[in-house]
């Protein structure tokens, strides 16, 4: 009974940091548009600066909100009856929207500054920003290749997981890192009158936003990291040797079928070394916590 109410309070735990990070991500979004359509030009594709209003928009939207779910989309406790292969397609899903917006939003940039003979690719931020995308077209790529395919051999995707992992956190925390770059040099370019330095009302508005990117991230990078709250391995009714890979994951079924003849303890042993394997496998990280 203490173990299920210890259960409840830290699924309740788990639903009110769900809820706050959503929140937090979605005023984001509601500030990106308030900034662009208050402050700017609003929004459109004539090579105007309400064009390149589509850049902070959509990375805002995709690259870190859309981005940030599906990071987290694994750790959802009711998704753990969905079958894997179905989470594995939200995931990807989830962060192809993100690639595609992100790729839309660097157009509008560059169609901009070609219209207007502005330098590409000059400042930091465009550096960096360019970098995060390519390697996360990259994981993209891998990812499909590696765990989504199912043609990928047990072994590669237990080396790869954790370094999938590790680059997909990364990735996300570059993007945050740009992001805030970027709208600090869209203040200093665009505030002339008064200037930024004066604080008018704008610039509040924006360093407000940046500053719910930061806890947003924060948020996401958390629910990540908690071991507590990973995906739990499927659970291994019958008896599973890992034999050799099938498509989703290290387990195939024993021959182990007339087990009448088979002494019990020896089953016992059998259950009890394929459970430990398994555990093994899922420890490396062969299920995804991502």
């Amino acid at each position: 009974a203490v173990h299920g109410a210890r259960k409840m309070e830290d699924y309740g735990r788990f639903l009110a940091l769900l809820a706050s990070t959503l929140l937090v991500g979605f005023v984001s979004v509601i500030l990106s548009l308030v900034w662009v359509f208050h402050y700017r030009e609003g929004l459109s594709w004539d090579g105007s600066a309400a064009e390149f209003n589509w850049h902070p928009v959509l990375i805002i939207t995709g690259f870190v909100f859309i981005q940030g779910v599906a990071i987290i989309v694994y750790r959802l406790p009711w998704t753990w009856k969905c079958s894997k292969l179905l989470m594995k397609f939200i995931h990807a899903g989830l962060n192809t929207i993100a690639m595609i917006l992100a790729i839309v939003s660097m157009v509008a940039v560059f169609e901009f500054h070609n219209a207007k003979n502005i330098p590409n690719m000059y400042s930091l931020h465009s550096w960096i920003g360019l970098t995060a995308v390519i390697f996360y077209s990259l994981q993209l790529f891998l990812g499909f290749a590696v765990f989504l395919l199912p043609f990928a051999p047990v072994h590669l995707r237990v080396i790869l997981m954790p370094i999938h992992v590790y680059s997909g956190l990364t990735i996300f925390a570059t993007v945050i890192a740009t992001a805030l770059m970027g709208i600090t040099e869209k203040l200093i370019f665009a505030l002339k009158n008064p200037a930024y330095s004066a604080s008018p009302p704008e610039a509040t508005l924006v360093n407000c936003l940046g500053l719910l990117l930061v806890i947003f991230g924060a948020l996401i990078l958390w629910m990540a990291s908690r071991p507590h709250w990973k995906r739990p391995p499927a659970e291994n009714a019958k008896i599973l040797t890992p034999i050799a890979a099938t498509p989703e994951g290290t387990e195939v079924e024993s021959t182990m079928t007339n087990s009448s003849n088979a002494d019990k303890s020896d089953l016992r042993i059998n259950t009890e070394a394929a459970r430990k394997q398994n555990m093994k496998f899922d420890e490396a990280g062969q299920r995804s916590t991502m």
